[in-house]
């Protein structure tokens, strides 16, 4: 099996394990992903809560619990670290409900290769999401692009907006 896929499988039978878990201490789990860096092998949990900004503790607290699940179950036949991060600011979409949450906003889009109409990376409107392919309106128009062609989108954060709302 190819490390890539098997990461994947790993970071799914995670996700299926610790879900509960994680949405019972009312988070969000954003995103699994399960990743060989260097030697080392680490889980990484990224989590979100609406309308609040994550701190250590709610990092900590995630942590503590999903940590005995996994010593029980063991679903991950390798050595590997634990890691618990917030979802940021700016965060990767990935999953189809992280795109259906950010249709409408601007986001910031890495190509694998340019398109006709499109540069390797760009700034646009995420129109609409779905199996076909992902609709950005760039320059004015709007263009859909295979999912297999995209390396990463992520929402863009105005942080004027933020500044101005803590003043």
């Amino acid at each position: 099996m190819a490390k890539e896929q098997k990461g994947k499988n790993i970071a799914e039978k995670a996700d299926i394990l610790l879900r509960p878990t994680v949405e019972g201490l009312g988070y969000i789990l954003w995103d699994v992903e399960y990743k060989k860096e260097g030697s080392d092998y680490n889980l990484i949990l990224t989590i979100d809560k609406e309308g609040v900004e994550l701190t250590l503790d709610d990092c900590v607290a995630v942590t503590d619990a999903v940590n005995p699940i996994l010593d029980e179950e063991d679903p991950i036949p390798d050595s590997y670290c634990l890691e618990v991060s917030s979802a940021g600011l700016e965060r990767e979409l990935k999953r189809p409900e992280h795109f259906e949450k950010y249709k409408g906003c601007e986001v910031s889009v890495s190509m694998f290769a340019p398109m006709e109409l499109l540069p390797k990376a760009f700034e646009g409107t995420l129109k609409d999401y779905s199996d076909e392919g992902i609709v950005f309106t760039f320059n004015g128009n709007d263009v859909t692009v295979e999912k297999s062609k995209v390396a990463s989108i992520k929402n863009i954060v105005d942080y004027a907006e933020i500044f101005k709302k803590d003043k």
